[in-house]
């Protein structure tokens, strides 16, 4: 018996293998925060942890990135899929998104992009490797400051699966593992 194999377009790879869940970056230059969301991100190191992550040049907040050195990864649950939407659906160069989209910017102790008060979970990031954005849009970032918000507990969390399809994120399973 022979296995029927369809050649797959290369647009479709992104939704295979899209890593984890949609975040929303925050950043702050010249007194004005802003807000984007980001799903293209991976883990490099377990402690400190490190993270890539690409930001594109057209983005507003690739030059805050690449001046103030620092950003927030904020990670939203999936009640607030409409308004990481929301975000990703407008630039921050003509819009206060906070306001707008009605986040709430905290500050950072170790940085000086917000946090965001409706997110269970905060990475403070300071951006420790710019060799690839160049050539990528990649930035290595390190992670200086976790905080979690415990009233939210570890809600689920949505994933981009590309053209405007979001999964959510199933049961958790426990299974021996040697990895950390």
């Amino acid at each position: 018996m022979s296995v029927a194999v369809d050649e797959l377009p290369l647009e479709e790879v992104y939704p295979l293998l899209e890593p984890g869940p949609v975040v929303l970056l925050t950043t702050r230059r010249d007194g004005r925060a802003n807000v984007m969301t980001l799903s293209w991100h991976m883990m490099v190191d377990f402690v400190p942890p490190y993270i890539a992550c690409v930001v594109s040049a057209n983005d507003f907040s690739f030059a805050a990135m690449r001046s103030t050195r620092d950003c927030v990864l904020s990670i939203p649950s999936v009640d607030l899929a409409e308004k990481v939407v929301a975000v990703g659906n407008c630039s921050g160069r003509e819009t206060d998104k906070f306001t707008q989209i009605g986040l709430t910017p905290l500050p950072g102790q170790k940085v000086t992009a917000p946090l965001i008060q409706e997110c269970f979970a905060n990475l403070e990031c300071k951006v420790t490797d710019t060799r690839l954005v160049s050539q990528y849009n990649l930035f290595i970032l390190e992670v200086v400051k976790a905080w979690h918000d415990p009233a939210q507990g570890w809600p689920k969390t949505i994933h981009h699966r590309g053209h405007g399809a979001f999964v959510v994120d199933g049961r958790t399973i426990h299974l021996d593992s040697a990895m950390p």
